[in-house]
């Protein structure tokens, strides 16, 4: 099992879900976050005065996927969360040892 994290666009979310849901994956968890990593943020104008916004809204999505299921989860998200642009985000595999459903106690990947 892999844990697939996507810090993505929150104008993204509805497009990387949809594909998710179109290769499998079931379940995902997403966070908001702030961040930046190449485009170091840009500037903005308010009431004429101009200022820096250093850290970006993101999202990250997170889902923990069967071994078989990662090729096929990281190319949905790289389809769907692309624009070909500069912070289009990052994608991390994390191996997983193991998975418990609270509610039955089901391990490993029936607990998926």
């Amino acid at each position: 099992m892999k844990l697939v994290e996507a810090i993505i666009k929150p104008f993204k979310l509805d497009a990387v879900r949809e594909a998710l849901a179109e290769v499998g994956v079931q379940g995902i968890t997403v966070t908001e976050v702030k961040g930046y990593g190449r485009q170091k943020g840009h500037t903005e104008l308010y009431r004429g005065a101009e200022y820096v916004v250093d850290l970006l809204p993101k999202l990250v999505v997170e889902a923990v996927v069967s071994d078989d299921q990662v090729d096929r989860t990281v190319q949905a998200v790289l389809r769907s969360a692309s624009d070909s642009k500069i912070g289009d985000g990052k994608i991390f595999v994390t191996p997983i040892s193991d998975v418990i459903r609270i509610r039955t106690g089901e391990r490993g990947e029936d607990a998926l």
